[in-house]
């Protein structure tokens, strides 16, 4: 649902010039700036490497919900994978900026209680270590979904009709995914000084 929502605003913005999808399925877009790349497997691209150079940004979306899995297995799906992509992209394209969606309650001293935080801490703290031009880490709270998007999810349609009252009752921690997609892209040349993104900063390059 975010990657889907992130692409749509990089489509549709003047400063892209491409999009590269690297997907398990199409995504059923069809755009003289999209080009996909269809992958069954996403911890090893070393056989696509040669068609990853030359890009200034990555907007690194995919995640799962850590419910009902133990720490090993969403921890391979979440730092192992993530960082295994960010070392190849850093590698061919060092001038990269990466862009991680991560989330609001990630635990950046990778000690506290619940475990997805603490992952995601890992995560980002290792992505930071990368020799990227620029690394930042987005933690978004409430995302609200783009209007006729494919893969909003089912409770997401549900609470959308709460939307309005939620952004006034909670503004520090409401954003759309129009407005995570237009801060990705506007934080390339930005050159924002915090690393760790809020739902405040997201809002503020949004204006950028």
């Amino acid at each position: 649902m975010v990657g889907e929502g992130v692409l749509i605003e990089c489509l549709a913005h003047p400063d892209v010039e491409q999009v590269l999808v690297i997907n398990r399925k199409t995504t059923g877009i069809s755009h003289p700036k999209l080009k996909e790349i269809i992958q069954d497997q996403f911890y090893d691209l070393s056989t696509i490497a040669s068609q990853l150079t030359g890009y200034n940004a990555c907007y690194f979306c995919l995640g799962v919900s850590s419910v009902g899995m133990k720490e090993e297995e969403y921890r391979r799906v979440t730092y192992d994978l993530t960082i295994g992509v960010a070392k190849l992209l850093s590698e061919l394209n060092p001038d990269m900026v990466f862009c991680y969606v991560t989330g609001a309650g990630t635990d950046s001293t990778e000690r506290g209680k619940s475990m997805w935080a603490r992952v995601k801490g890992k995560t980002e703290n290792d992505l930071l270590k990368l020799p990227f031009r620029k690394a930042y880490m987005f933690r978004p709270g409430y995302m609200h979904p783009t209007k006729g998007a494919r893969n909003t999810q089912r409770y997401y349609k549900v609470l959308s009709w709460f939307y309005p009252a939620l952004r006034r009752l909670f503004p520090k921690h409401v954003i759309t995914l129009r407005e995570l997609g237009i801060a990705m892209i506007h934080c390339v040349n930005a050159d924002y000084p915090k690393p760790v993104l809020n739902v405040q900063d997201i809002l503020y390059l949004v204006k950028k």
